[in-house]
């Protein structure tokens, strides 16, 4: 047997490549839906928002070491949630710059007098 010919896996470690699988597959969905498109390109928003937002995610536990096979996969996906935080957080800095803006002329403005007049009094 060579070095590199993979070894027939354990009924364990089956079970744990399965459970790695479904982890990663879990984190993938989230990511499709925080983007609002799949792995596709679909749009998978409903009415303008995203869809499964409003499961909060909770981070697996008893997983062991990530598969070798697996590797590639999970390092894949953690570029794209670092590219997706890195554009959430240009949205954040985009969005403060025009609150900014609007404070900015707001503050310009001098209370007006009253426009109607209470005769009833």
């Amino acid at each position: 047997m060579s070095p590199d010919a993979e070894a027939p896996l354990s009924a364990e470690d089956t079970t744990a490549h399965a459970r790695w699988e479904a982890a990663l597959a879990d984190l993938e969905a989230t990511l499709d839906d925080a983007t609002g498109t799949d792995a596709t390109g679909t749009d998978t928003t409903v009415d303008g928002t995203a869809a499964g937002t409003a499961t909060p995610w909770s981070a697996p536990t008893g997983l062991g070491p990530v598969p070798r096979d697996l590797v590639g996969r999970a390092s894949r996906l953690l570029a794209a949630q670092r590219d997706r935080i890195t554009a959430v957080e240009d949205a954040r800095r985009v969005t403060l710059e025009h609150l900014g803006a609007l404070r900015a002329v707001d503050a310009t403005r001098t209370p007006q007098a009253a426009v109607y007049l209470d005769a009833s009094a």
